[in-house]
């Protein structure tokens, strides 16, 4: 672990002890986000790390991203910090632009949006679905295929129709419909033709760090309870079955995250897509089994609203499902080391 990622968890911790407890979990659901806390983010600069400081952003490195997503998973948070400065402020970096007022987040999937061009200005038309934090977004970026070229489009939000859909775990997810909403020249950029599949690989990382940081908390949580609660005299712990579900999500947490800070040490410039699928997939499959370790050791008490367990799962399932499940990334993985052919195998397996 770096320095800078033992500072910044060191400054996030009691920080987010103080803003991201339980019972504000809880009240953040209600509203599908935590504004709050994300208003104390700002002014500490947490919410714009790994963005350039020349287009004002705090600078840092993707792994300070991650080590900033990891201490939200594990409080449960519910802010915008993985679209507005992993995903949105690397896009308008790109294109030499500064961060604009108001929280920026991303369209993940363009596949249902048709861009014209009209004059000087773009006109863009169709549905996004899922889009994260829409309803409290200054303006939406996509990657749009204009004239052959993949370009990137900055869509105010104030011109743009959204619903109330949210996640399992109650954070905004918008369905944005588009009529005919026209965007000047000047709100595109050209991007390199690769900037789609980075976006998807970034937002894959931000769940999987998330993830890391949630499960490594239900671990602190399900070793606590099973210390305190007691059975027949003795603590739950002390049983041999319960000890196996311990071991099984200590197992779990410890992969995740040793597959999340692999991933983010590799990244500079651009993400790897081995390490970053890789970190998905392996983060996915913990997800599934840390949570059914962790419950079957708390019981009934895991599955309430307002317990920690209970939050940190339902953003667990929901986060295991966002940028690609592991079996879609599995299959991408899968088909990439079939293309490169069978003498590649060994030193991609060799190599990590």
């Amino acid at each position: 672990m770096s320095e800078n990622v033992q500072e910044i968890r060191s400054a996030l911790r009691p920080i987010l002890a103080d803003h991201s407890s339980p019972d504000e979990v809880v009240a953040a659901e209600s509203a599908g986000w935590n504004s709050t806390l994300w208003s104390v983010l700002c002014e500490g600069g947490f919410a714009t790390i790994s963005v350039p400081e020349q287009y004002d952003g705090s600078g840092g490195s993707i792994a300070d991203a991650c080590a900033v997503l990891h201490e939200l998973g594990r409080s449960a948070s519910s802010v915008p910090f993985a679209e507005h400065a992993l995903l949105a402020g690397w896009l308008l970096a790109i294109g030499k632009r500064s961060l604009p007022d108001g929280v920026l987040t991303v369209i993940d999937d363009p596949t249902e949006l048709q861009v014209a061009r009209t004059g000087d200005a773009f006109t863009v038309t169709g549905t996004a679905r899922h889009v994260p934090w829409a309803s409290v977004s200054a303006a939406i970026l996509a990657i749009l295929d204009i004239d052959d070229q993949s370009t990137a489009v900055l869509l105010p939000t104030e011109e743009l129709q959204l619903d109330e859909q949210v996640n399992l775990a109650q954070e905004q997810r918008r369905t944005v419909v588009l009529h005919n909403v026209v965007v000047p020249a000047k709100n595109t950029w050209p991007v390199p033709a690769d900037t789609a599949e980075q976006l998807r690989l970034r937002g894959a990382l931000s769940r999987a760090a998330l993830m890391a940081g949630a499960l490594e908390r239900a671990t602190e949580l399900t070793v606590r309870y099973t210390a305190e609660r007691e059975q027949f005299g003795r603590p739950i712990g002390r049983f041999q079955a319960v000890e196996r579900h311990v071991v099984r999500l200590a197992e779990a947490a410890q992969q995740a995250v040793m597959a999340v800070a692999v991933a983010g040490i590799n990244a500079h410039e651009e993400i790897d897509f081995f390490d970053a699928a890789s970190a998905k997939i392996v983060v996915g499959e913990c997800a599934s089994t840390g949570t059914a370790a962790a419950h079957q050791a708390h019981g009934a008490i895991g599955m309430t609203k307002e317990y920690e367990l209970g939050q940190l799962s339902r953003r667990l399932w929901s986060w295991r499902d966002e940028y690609g499940d592991e079996r879609e990334w599995a299959r991408k993985l899968g088909a990439r080391v079939s293309d490169a052919g069978a003498e590649a195998l060994w030193p991609r397996i060799a190599t990590g």
